[in-house]
């Protein structure tokens, strides 16, 4: 009547060796007859079948809108699978096992289907999956799980994702793709970790700078949003590996050149100052000028020596990935005639590297 096994190997949901498993997936079981399930391991005389011995519990693809509290016959558990099944909330007593990990993908949750606190689990959970619901932000709960190391939540209606995100500071994989994400907060940034950032299928048209500091991110998913241009600081991910950029207007003709406003004359006096290397000192000039002058960014033209400070010629210079694609980078030129060369900035830096990145 039931599938029962003793794992050997292990796998991505937290299984080690001699661990066992029930497995209840693909039985048509609704709440009714889940509880039976659970009565007779509970009333089993057998060892062989004793529940504090079972550490994975799988019931996906079933017709469950509940989980039975009889569950906690299973005290030990580490793994809970109730995927694709019909919940509307996670219940508690979930929440009062050991758990790794929690998978709950492709139900009918929403953002009040979660319990209200992750507490109990925050030390031992490490795999976090609900992806396919109907959540509409980031559940903050899990935002407790300081251990986690896997979070998919593909899939759902998320619109941002909280600052508070830095609090995971283990992750691995942010999975975020499938959702309604508009822009991406820079505290992603300050997952140095991470080393997968799935962001595909979303609205974003632009990424933080702060991508770059993600030194160990190996894959990073982009396809299918609105992206016209990457920060140029992109290149400096020494370990990325695959990088998917299909079905976004980067990888079709635009205009290479934005709008450009004249600078001011704070602007162009400042300029000077800094071309011409004139000095200066706190008698010469007030705080706040010295502070204007100390702000000034460099063109990144190699062969320009000049500088802009409020204002800057937004240009794009395209870098070969894999001698097959031109990808659009966004860059930052004092002026316009810094474009002239664009040869020079193409191959400038770090265009060698991102040779090894992929598109999907």
């Amino acid at each position: 009547m039931y599938r029962y096994s003793e794992s050997s190997s292990s796998d991505s949901d937290g299984l080690s060796g001699n661990e066992k498993t029930v497995d209840l997936s693909h039985r048509s079981l609704d709440f009714q007859t889940l509880a039976l399930y659970f009565d007779e391991y509970k009333n089993s005389e057998e060892n062989e079948f004793n529940p504090e011995g079972v550490h994975t519990l799988i019931l996906y693809q079933n017709h469950l809108v509940d989980v039975p509290t009889n569950i906690a016959i299973f005290r030990n558990l580490k793994v809970v699978d109730i995927s694709s099944n019909r919940l509307k909330r996670i219940p508690d007593i979930l929440l009062s096992f050991p758990l790794t990990s929690l998978i709950a993908k492709n139900n009918l949750l929403e953002n009040d289907s979660l319990p209200k606190s992750f507490e109990s689990v925050s030390k031992t959970l490490t795999n976090f999956n609900l992806s396919g619901n109907s959540l509409t932000y980031f559940p903050p709960q899990i935002l407790e799980a300081k251990n986690l190391l896997y979070v998919y939540l593909g899939g759902n209606r998320i619109e941002e994702i909280p600052n508070e995100i830095s609090n995971l500071s283990r992750l691995q994989v942010l999975s975020l793709g499938g959702n309604h994400l508009s822009d991406i907060h820079p505290a992603v940034g300050q997952l140095k970790d991470l080393k997968a950032l799935i962001l595909s299928d979303n609205q974003l048209e632009s990424l933080p700078a702060a991508i770059a500091n993600l030194k160990n991110l190996k894959t990073l998913q982009l396809h299918k949003n609105r992206l016209r241009t990457l920060p140029t600081e992109i290149i400096s991910l020494k370990c990325l590996s695959e990088l998917s950029l299909r079905d976004n207007p980067l990888v079709c003709s635009f205009v290479n050149d934005m709008t450009y406003n004249p600078p001011s004359l704070l602007e162009v006096a400042a300029r000077s100052i800094k071309v011409n290397r004139i000095q200066y000192d706190a008698r010469d000039l007030p705080y706040s000028l010295r502070e204007y002058l100390n702000s000034a960014h460099h063109c990144v033209n190699p062969k320009c020596q000049g500088v802009f400070f409020d204002n800057r010629v937004e240009h794009i210079k395209f870098v070969d990935f894999c001698g097959k694609y031109r990808v659009p980078l966004l860059q930052y030129l004092c002026s316009s005639k810094c474009i002239m060369n664009n040869t020079a900035i193409q191959h400038h830096g770090h265009a060698d590297m991102m040779k090894k990145v992929l598109l999907g």
